[in-house]
Order: C-alpha cells, then structure tokens, then sequence
C-alpha cells in the first residue's frame, strides 16, 4: 500500500543541506556549538551570541 500518490515521495534532504539552503535564502544560522569544523573561538562566540539571545542551557545531570 501506498501513502503517498505517485511523483509526491521525493527524497529526504540532509540536515546539512536544510542548514546551508537555510543560510542562503533566509539568512537564517544553526549552529551546533560542537562543530568540529569551527575553532575554539568561534564556539565561544556562538555560546555567547546563544546566551545572549536564549538564556543559559540547562546543566545536564549526569545519570548513575
């Protein structure tokens, strides 16, 4: 069976190509503060920019 008609499927986009089509026609930014492809300044500056605008993450409790 079925759910969708045929030619409406299409395939899924990665988040990395979401990310990137984001930036270009919206001008819209998703970072994650682990990317390994940024230096140690450059997550500091998006944690800082991150706190500014959203508040603090909360601490995770760490699980025994």
């Amino acid at each position: 069976m079925k759910w969708l008609p045929r030619g409406y499927g299409g395939e899924r986009r990665s988040p990395e190509c979401v990310k990137r089509e984001g930036w270009r026609e919206q001008g819209l930014l998703a970072v994650t503060i682990d990317d390994q492809r940024l230096t140690w300044v450059e997550r500091e500056l998006v944690k800082q920019l991150g706190e500014k605008l959203y508040g603090k993450r909360p601490l995770l409790k760490e699980v025994r």
